[in-house]
């Protein structure tokens, strides 16, 4: 069992690192490391964590941050939000950015990729003839290696794929040899960036968002760190830009004065 002393530091780390509170979960933190530990022949914590303050190769980071952030995500997860982009913020887009041609969009919790690949599935049908002529690419970040490396393979079971619609399974999806597994196209793929990002860190972005997905992230998060990357957040968005969060979060509207179209659905005024 983990003693109180190194479980307060490990909590204390990933939240200093990451924004992730992990204070009150402590079972959930042991049932995933125990058998990790097992599996790599450490003793006991102690050892393991004295490895992982040495940080001499950051091997042992990249797989706790693996271990304890939850990738959970799957096709079609409140596709409220891609009927709203479809419906509103899409022809918004398209006649304020008639002349350039440039959208700048960000899923900042890419995950396993599902949600990043649907959101560039729903510009290539939106934009259909014209969409060459748009340059359309959507950036992916995560914190977790193994989750983006799954993200790029862009490989799912049938299960996995079944509730999206039709026709994107048709266009946008290629059987594999197995039968039981398909793969995204080339051409969706191609229109995917995905990068390691820790969003507590400064935001290196030169470009400014026209919309940002940031769902089912601040949850983890307590008030202090939400409303610091909440902050971040705003700056990141043009004037009109809109920001899209997990239907079971909130947001204090005086940490940021977004206005509020639904209520996971913000917009940033001008």
């Amino acid at each position: 069992m983990m003693q109180e002393k190194d479980f307060l530091w490990l909590a204390s780390y990933m939240k200093d690192t990451y924004g992730i509170d992990l204070h009150k979960k402590k079972e959930i933190v042991e049932g995933r490391l125990e058998p990790y530990l097992h599996r790599n022949g450490y003793v006991n914590y102690q050892v393991w964590m004295e490895e992982l303050k040495k940080k001499t190769s950051g091997r042992l980071e990249k797989e706790l941050v693996d271990l304890l952030t939850t990738n959970h995500t799957f096709f079609m997860r409140e596709f409220l939000h891609f009927d709203y982009m479809r419906q509103v913020v899409l022809p918004y887009l398209k006649r304020k950015e008639e002349k350039r041609r440039d959208l700048a969009i960000w899923c900042a919790a890419a995950s396993t990729g599902q949600e990043p690949y649907m959101i560039a599935m729903l510009l290539r049908e939106y934009f259909g003839l014209d969409y060459d002529a748009w340059d359309t690419q959507v950036l992916a970040t995560d914190i977790s290696e193994e989750a983006l490396r799954k993200a790029v393979k862009g490989e799912y079971s049938r299960e996995q794929i079944q509730e999206l619609p039709d026709q994107w399974r048709r266009r946008f999806l290629k059987k594999m040899p197995d039968g039981e597994h398909f793969v995204v196209t080339d051409d969706i793929k191609s229109q995917v960036i995905f990068r390691k990002f820790n969003l507590m860190e400064a935001f290196p972005f030169r470009r400014k968002m026209h919309v940002i997905f940031l769902r089912n992230v601040m949850i983890y998060f307590d008030a202090k760190t939400k409303r610091e990357l909440l902050e971040k957040i705003y700056e990141q968005l043009l004037p009109g830009g809109y920001l899209f969060i997990g239907r079971t979060e909130s947001l204090e509207r005086n940490y940021v004065p977004l206005e509020i179209i639904q209520p996971s659905i913000f917009r940033k005024p001008g």
